[in-house]
């Protein structure tokens, strides 16, 4: 627990802010933590000791509870420890301090800084607490595992028409969250995930105390984005998650696979990163012990750049415990927690990943310049090439997405990478857990979501793309301290509604669509659809209908996606 509420029994808020992109503390001051006009809810005694939170237009918000004690000197890079009970009431009316984090490669993240005690949650409860348990949402934040906060997701228009409970959670990023060292990993205990350990004692922390907000244990839905999508499908098939949730939301998107890393490679990186710090080349108990003395600030020296990920992070990693084999291999084989599954993503995915780098080329925007004909042909002849692709395949790719065809040579390069490697990869995985599970496929197509990029030359319409759902499903993401205030329109606002409602009826009862005559098909053995978000809003489409869209039978034709 924060250092003042040890002593005192009370927490401490902390504001945080987006530098990259000159978003000031007051603005959290503003938009997430207590103001003078809100009340204080009531007392809620959770079995590590009493919590009080506020209430805000018809919701009560209890911010920054310690979920486990802090990963800090003998307990860093270990499984996280249950926090000791306290008695003294906390105020749980501020979010706490964010995880050491040094990259910060969009909106979703935070400052860089060295803090490593975060391991808090957040409760969104209604104000009145109801006659009957509601379905329990537990949000795990995007950013790679590298990165990403929980300040900007408010659940609380999920409270108010979605009429569920929403837990988000802190959890151990980059290099301090996600390492492989034999020192460590001969100690007896689950290694190298530390980050998803985190996740499932908050999944525990809900097991445990979400009665007590008005939560129903038994029916909880386990939701990410991005990076936290990923994690959903980790826990999908790890035996230290078994039945601690019942369904799953990914968006963007469960089995739309990074890179993973061998349990060996990252052992590897491991040992670089212990050298490169100066505790040696050794395998024994002294290199844990020198690694556990590093001040904070040292090892994030080794944690990346702002603007780039370092070569010592393995972020997704198949260490053979927590995540026990390959999870394709594993969802082939059935051998996962078989519950309904919401998946989707963005159209314009890619253009999260074309315009990063842009962005970050330049703090004078006339000065940014947009990918080339050239470079777009070079990553084409790159990409898809031998060994991932047989010889030939680049020049039918440039035949399909030829420049001629497209406004620009970024939008060409979208259109392939978006296709190639997300949503058609995203369709065909869909297929898989729909040999065994209820599938609800999405596709977020909503070009005019408000962005938080600026109209770079030559990249001025970047559709949706990658994050752009988020602001949908909790709409002060743009408006909260680490974003733009950009409040959705009214059309965008009646999407929103939707999509907050199919998820609320999907944590309820494992179907988007309610009782009412809503056109979201389910993916089965038998049959396959989406549900396309879009202005003015949500329709359906046929999977036939999609795969032309995306040229996904080209796609599957050439091979899997690199």
């Amino acid at each position: 627990m924060r250092k003042a509420a040890r002593k005192a029994g009370l927490g401490v808020g902390f504001a945080i802010a987006l530098g990259t992109l000159g978003v000031s503390s007051s603005a959290l001051a503003a938009g997430q933590d207590q103001t003078p006009e809100e009340k204080l809810s009531s007392v809620v005694e959770t079995k590590e000791g009493p919590v009080q939170g506020f209430i805000s237009n018809g919701v009560t918000k209890f911010l920054g509870i310690p979920y486990a004690e802090p990963p800090m000197g003998e307990l860093r890079w270990l499984p996280p420890k249950d926090h000791a009970r306290w008695t003294n009431v906390l105020p749980a009316t501020k979010f706490a301090p964010i995880c050491a984090l040094k990259t910060t490669l969009g909106v979703f993240s935070g400052p860089p800084n060295n803090n490593e005690d975060c391991l808090y949650l957040n409760v969104f409860a209604p104000e009145v607490r109801p006659s009957q348990p509601l379905p329990v949402i537990v949000f795990i934040h995007g950013g790679g595992n590298y990165d990403g906060e929980t300040p900007g997701y408010d659940g609380s228009k999920m409270v108010t028409k979605g009429k569920a409970i929403v837990v988000t959670m802190a959890y151990r990023l980059n290099l301090m969250g996600f390492l492989s060292h034999p020192a460590l990993n001969n100690e007896g205990h689950p290694f190298a995930n530390y980050g998803l350990l985190d996740q499932i004692a908050a999944f525990k922390w809900v097991q445990r105390n979400v009665s007590l907000f008005g939560g129903d244990k038994d029916n909880v839905t386990l939701a990410g984005q991005s990076a936290g999508a990923i994690d959903v499908q980790f826990h999908m098939v790890s035996p230290f998650a078994k039945d601690l949730f019942h369904r799953a939301i990914c968006q963007s998107s469960c089995m739309a696979f990074p890179p993973l890393t061998t349990a060996a490679a990252a052992e590897a990186k491991g040992i670089a990163f212990a050298e490169a710090a100066g505790c040696g080349s050794g395998r024994g108990p002294e290199v844990a012990q020198c690694l556990r003395h590093l001040p904070a600030e040292k090892v994030m020296e080794f944690a990346g750049t702002p603007n780039s990920i370092s070569q010592y992070v393995s972020p997704y990693i198949v260490d053979g415990q927590i995540v026990p084999d390959t999870p394709l291999k594993l969802f082939k084989n059935g051998q996962f927690q078989r519950v309904p599954v919401m998946n989707g993503g963005t159209r314009d995915e890619w253009n999260f990943t074309l315009a990063l780098p842009v962005y970050a080329s330049s703090t004078d925007n006339a000065k940014r310049t947009a990918p080339t004909a050239e470079q777009y042909h070079k990553y084409i002849n790159s990409t898809f090439a031998p060994p991932a692709y047989t010889e030939g395949t680049a020049a039918k790719v440039l035949d399909l997405y030829p420049l001629s065809a497209f406004k620009s040579p970024y939008a060409a390069w979208n259109r392939v990478a978006s296709d190639a490697l997300r949503l058609c990869n995203l369709r065909s995985k869909n297929k898989i857990m729909a040999q065994y599970v209820p599938v609800y496929a999405y596709e977020f197509a909503d070009a005019t979501a408000p962005s938080y990029f600026p109209d770079m030359p030559g990249m001025e319409d970047l559709g949706a793309y990658h994050t752009m759902d988020i602001q949908y499903i909790f709409p002060s993401w743009h408006g909260s301290p680490l974003g733009i205030v950009k409040a959705l329109n009214e059309k965008q606002a009646k999407l929103s509604d939707q999509m907050v409602v199919s998820w609320g009826n999907f944590a309820k009862t494992g179907n988007p669509n309610g009782t009412g005559n809503s056109p979201w098909p389910v993916s089965n053995a038998n049959a396959s659809g989406w549900l396309i978000q879009d202005l003015p809003g949500v329709s359906s489409m046929t999977d036939a209908e999609y795969s032309k869209l995306h040229n996904c039978d080209f796609w599957d034709s050439v091979g899997p996606a690199p």
